[in-house]
């Protein structure tokens, strides 16, 4: 495995992931029962911003960056900003990016658990030694896909599969995707599982949503931000999330958030979003609109 996250902490996709990785987290909290997080590739969990790999890329100066001095953000994106900047690592200043896990472990309540997998030996050292003492989370140094048979149902009952693979081939990887998701979703159907997908060629991510539209679970949302037009397979032009088993009302949580997202990361060209339910609570597959710029965002479905 070549990829190496550090190159690209803090970046767009980053920050997309991360604002609906919240929400999510937010739904579970909603319920005083504990809940259980579990990721599939947790990486190392917290990335220098200062460092030679951040500092190769530039990437989280058009992320994370952008926030640093925006005002009047909605709530939820304001608690995200805040969370990052106000943590011990930044209070000199923008130095360090937390990954999914620190973000997600710094929310946990009691009772609440986060199992962590991570395959590729280095990264999974430093991951053990982020969270060493917190009993709380449990490091795995194995496979993550492989994992989830082992880790699902959890013993909460409750909870979130965040799945960030990185789609070195991304074909091949849709494929352990899916093969991973069908047992998963057999033994924890009522699992909330939430998939991370780079966009390039729109061409390349069709085929992935229409065949999780048949995977057995009654609401599918999509979450997607572009910087880019999507048709150049040269470079990441934006990038989404696919939420199975969907919480109530996270489209409304994401709305208005994704909308000032869509301002605040704008390239050279008005960015665009997608946010629109691929099946509704009633398992019924929903037309499927097309980009709209940020001030455009469809509003909420009628649904019961």
């Amino acid at each position: 495995m070549n990829y190496r996250h550090a190159y690209h902490a803090g970046n767009f996709a980053d920050v997309l992931k991360h604002v609906v990785l919240l929400a999510l987290i937010e739904s579970l909290q909603a319920k005083p029962t504990p809940f259980c997080y579990i990721d599939t590739h947790a990486g190392s969990g917290n990335y220098p911003l200062d460092g030679f790999e951040a500092g190769k890329t530039g990437e989280f100066k058009d992320g994370i960056a952008r926030l640093h001095p925006a005002e009047k953000l909605p709530p939820l994106l304001r608690r995200w900003r805040d969370g990052i900047l106000g943590s011990a690592d930044n209070a000199e200043g923008l130095k360090r990016y937390p990954g999914s896990p620190l973000q997600v472990a710094r929310l946990l309540r009691p009772g609440d658990s986060a199992q962590l997998c991570e395959l590729h030996t280095e990264e999974a050292c430093k991951l053990r030694d982020l969270f060493r003492g917190n009993h709380q989370v449990h490091v795995h140094e194995r496979d993550g896909y492989e994992a989830l048979k082992a880790l699902v149902p959890p013993q909460e009952k409750r909870g979130l599969v965040l799945i960030d693979p990185p789609y070195e081939a991304q074909d091949a990887e849709y494929k352990l995707i899916e093969q991973a998701l069908k047992p998963a979703l057999q033994r924890w159907p009522t699992g909330v599982y939430a998939v991370w997908y780079p966009i390039k060629l729109r061409s390349q991510v069709q085929p992935f949503l229409r065949r999780l539209q048949h995977s057995g679970v009654k609401r599918v949302l999509r979450a997607e931000l572009l910087v880019h037009p999507d048709d150049s397979p040269l470079r990441l032009n934006g990038s989404g999330m696919v939420i199975l088993n969907a919480p109530w009302k996270l489209d409304d949580a994401l709305r208005e958030p994704l909308r000032v997202l869509a301002g605040l990361l704008a390239r050279e060209h008005p960015a665009t979003v997608k946010l629109d339910w691929l099946l509704d609570e009633a398992g019924s597959q929903l037309n499927t609109p097309s980009p709209l710029p940020a001030s455009r965002l469809p509003p909420r479905p009628n649904r019961r």
